[in-house]
């Protein structure tokens, strides 16, 4: 870190410390001392390009961020956006795709429910993909295996019924829970239920791990929004100016 800085302070004092572009790994040791100490001298009587230097150095790690995230998207683009399983949404042919990474037990997931179904249909061109991604214990699995479940049995609306019903509960889902909402919209919980323990429904949520772990996504929600990586959550303002640039840089 420190020779990075070093370095990158160099750049910044090239204009009026031309010495300070030299490359420091062809001087000798004499030479690179002196370099040190000048710098040092420099940077304790002008404390505004040290911070300088820490700009443009963050600067680099957003851009190289960014440039990896790029070629992740691209790299993993057939799992994250037509991985044949899991429910899309909103308009399928929007211009945009914005994919959540979600667990129905995560209070942020809740609370970025409303503003996620006020940008997709206040807007009427985003496609928008659920990743069921289970990672807060017990319920959270149990859950996801009941939404995947139903949508295996019933079909797309019914999965974002019960998407809905369970991001709008208040409290710890349950079996109980369960059994009470299939007894709500009349599916037959017994089938359900033997669908959530098939093996498909294993499989869909292995794989929405190993996608999010090779994302190097960890935690919920988290959301991909055309090319860009959101991870945390965001209010309806915010996610509509993600999608906004989006657009534009598309042209």
């Amino acid at each position: 870190m420190f020779r990075s800085i070093l370095m990158t302070s160099a750049l910044c004092l090239a204009t009026a410390f031309p010495a300070a572009a030299t490359d420091i790994d062809a001087m000798t040791d004499g030479e690179r001392d002196a370099f040190r100490s000048e710098v040092r001298a420099y940077l304790l009587e002008n404390p505004e390009v040290l911070m300088e230097a820490i700009a443009i150095l963050e600067e680099r790690r957003t851009q190289d961020a960014s440039q990896a995230e790029v070629a992740m998207l691209e790299q993993y683009s057939e799992e994250i956006f037509n991985d044949g399983y899991s429910y899309v949404g909103g308009n399928p042919d929007g211009d945009v795709t914005v994919v959540e990474f979600l667990d129905y037990q995560c209070g942020f997931c809740k609370r970025a429910f409303p503003a996620v179904e006020e940008l997709i249909d206040s807007d009427g061109n985003i496609r928008f993909i659920v990743k069921e991604f289970p990672i807060l214990g017990d319920a959270s699995v149990l859950a996801s295996r009941y939404a995947l479940a139903v949508k295996s049995l019933y079909g797309d609306d019914a999965y974002k019924t019960m998407h809905d019903e369970m991001m709008l509960l208040r409290g710890d889902l349950t079996p109980q829970t369960l059994v009470r909402l299939s007894g709500d919209f009349d599916f037959d919980h017994d089938d359900i239920r033997t669908e959530m323990d098939s093996e498909d429904i294993t499989r869909i949520i292995a794989a929405n791990r190993d996608l999010a772990a090779r994302l190097q996504i960890q935690g919920t929600p988290s959301f991909i929004m055309g090319d860009t990586f959101v991870r945390g959550f965001l209010e309806l303002d915010q996610m509509r100016r993600v999608v906004s640039t989006e657009r534009q840089n598309r042209g």
